[in-house]
This record gives structure tokens, C-alpha cells and sequence, in this order.
């Protein structure tokens, strides 16, 4: 894919999150505290679903996956952030910008369409107990888990697409800590109104279908389970309202950012600092701390490596 003859801009300069040098520091140590404290969380999550042979469900294996792609968006956006709290022009090239900006969203899509496995998965658990183990198997898994990667990086290529056809010949300020479609887009110096309309149907619509779709679908579960009287009740229970928490911190502002035209807003910076760089990390920390056997299956794995 050739990037547009008339592109004179080879790279571009973040404004950051903030222009103030003694808030860019303490930025820069309570995201520095937050990661030491919770990366490493994350890691156990992934090494303790995969090393305990008692969380093998699939509900376990999704929850494995959605620690590995929060983890994988964590890297994308934070350490550039905090190398650029040190330094006092924040630069990075063309190609690292449309670079940044795919993974962002390659990453970012597998995420929203594993939420709607996920979803899937407790449907079929709670709702059709009886077909759990042959439509939820081993495969099927593994076969969602393909789709949801796939998904993820057509939707990204499409932005990718449309912004490697637009002209950029300056300025080159984006007034933002990453690079972004809504700002990115803004530097282009052409008309750029059916690219906008294009990004808010691929990312906004597609975000907001998903969001109400899987409130939908927990509705119906809630529903049922709140009519049932199986011992699971509470469980189940629990287990949907930590989805659905997840669903809110993720699609919340995502919603904001990519379903309105691209004009800029003074929380904009704000909103996505919390969902590039905070709130990712907190997604399975949520689950594991309402998850009764992940606890257990991470105490007795500590308690395995203590006592060797």
C-alpha cells in the first residue's frame, strides 16, 4: 500500500497530555507505580490460567486471551508516553504515527469482539446448559479466538487505508499524547468529510452495534438466571455483572471518542488517557477479584513457588 504522492509530512509533534512540566512528572511516576503494581498482575492472571489445570473451561481460556490483549494494548500507547514526559520535543515518524495507530486498533477491535464471545460463551453456558460442552469445545474455541484476531485487523486496516490516501503537507501538531484517527485525520489538508463519515461507520457504529448488542444479550441472561433456581445462581450472577462492568470501562469511552464527528473536545485528552492507558490493565484485575477459583488457583500457585 503506497502511501499519497503528496505527502510532505514525515513526521509529527505530540502537544501531550499536558503542558505543565510539573504535571507531565507526576504523570509520569503514577503511571510509572500503576504499571510496576498491576503489568505484573496481568502476567500472573496468564500464567495462572495456563499452568492450573482446573481452569481449563473456556470461560478461563477467554479470560487468559482478554489479559493478553490488555497487556498487548498497554504497550502500545504508555511506554512512548512516558519516554516523552522526558523529553522536550515529542517526535514521532510518519510511519510510526500510521504504525501506532494500527495496532491501536487491531488490538483494540479483538478486544470488543472477544467481549462478544465472552458473552456468547456465558449464553450458552447459563442459558443452554445442555449444549455447553459441544458448541463451547476445544475447538470452537480456538476457531473464535482466530475470527476475533482476523476482525480485529480488518478493521484496522480499513482506517489505515483511508488515512495512507489523504494528503499531509502540515502542520504537523497533533494535540494528543498518541497518534489517533480524529486527530490525525484533522492535519490532512484536503476535505475530509466522507473520510470522517467512513471512520465513525467503521469504528463508532461498529463500537455502539457491539455495546448494545452484548447489554442485550445480558439482559436476556439476567433474566433467565433471576427466574432460575439452581445452585449457580449467584455465580452466574457474578460472573455477568463482571462482564458487563468490563463492557462499561471499555465501550464507555470508546463510545465517546469514536461515535461523534471529529471535533475537538477539552475532556477528549482526558477520556483517552483512562482508555489507552489505565483502564486496559484493570479488565482482569475487575475479573479476578470477583473470580472466587482464579483467586485460589493464584494462592496455591504462589504457595507452589514459595514452598519450592
Amino acid at each position: 500500500m503506497e502511501i499519497a504522492n503528496s505527502t510532505v509530512v514525515k513526521e509529527f509533534i505530540f502537544l501531550g497530555l499536558t503542558q505543565s512540566r510539573n504535571t507531565q512528572l507526576l504523570v509520569f511516576v503514577l503511571i510509572l507505580i500503576f504499571y510496576l503494581i498491576i503489568l505484573p498482575g496481568n502476567f500472573l492472571i496468564i500464567l495462572t490460567i495456563r499452568l492450573d489445570p482446573g481452569l481449563s473451561a473456556p470461560l478461563y481460556f477467554f479470560l487468559g486471551n482478554l489479559a493478553f490483549i490488555d497487556v498487548s494494548y498497554a504497550f502500545i500507547v504508555a511506554p512512548r508516553m512516558l519516554a516523552d514526559f522526558l523529553s522536550e520535543k515529542k517526535v514521532i515518524s510518519y510511519k510510526g504515527c500510521i504504525t501506532q495507530l494500527f495496532f491501536l486498533h487491531f488490538v483494540g477491535g479483538g478486544e470488543g469482539l472477544l467481549l462478544v464471545v465472552m458473552a456468547f460463551d456465558r449464553y450458552i453456558a447459563i442459558c443452554r446448559p445442555l449444549h455447553y460442552s459441544a458448541v463451547m469445545n476445544p475447538r470452537a474455541c480456538h476457531t473464535f479466538l482466530l475470527a476475533l484476531w482476523l476482525g480485529g485487523f480488518v478493521h484496522s486496516i480499513i482506517q489505515v487505508a483511508l488515512i495512507l490516501h489523504l494528503p499531509f503537507c502540515g502542520p504537523n501538531q497533533l494535540d494528543n499524547f498518541f497518534c489517533d484517527v480524529p486527530q490525525v485525520i484533522k492535519l490532512a489538508c484536503t476535505d475530509t468529510f466522507v473520510v470522517e463519515l467512513l471512520m465513525v461507520f467503521n469504528s463508532g457504529l461498529l463500537i455502539l452495534l457491539c455495546f448494545l448488542g452484548l447489554l442485550s444479550s445480558y439482559a436476556v441472561i439476567f433474566c433467565h438466571v433471576r427466574g432460575s433456581s439452581s445452585e449457580g445462581k449467584n455465580k452466574a450472577l457474578s460472573t455477568c455483572t463482571t462482564h458487563v462492568i468490563i463492557i462499561l470501562i471499555m465501550f464507555g469511552p470508546a463510545i465517546f471518542i469514536y461515535t461523534r464527528p471529529f471535533r475537538a473536545l477539552p475532556v477528549d485528552k482526558v477520556v483517552s488517557f483512562f482508555h489507552t492507558v489505565i483502564l486496559p490493565l484493570w479488565n482482569p484485575v475487575i475479573y479476578t477479584l470477583r473470580n472466587q477459583e482464579v483467586k485460589c488457583a493464584m494462592r496455591r500457585l504462589l504457595r507452589w513457588h514459595v514452598v519450592c
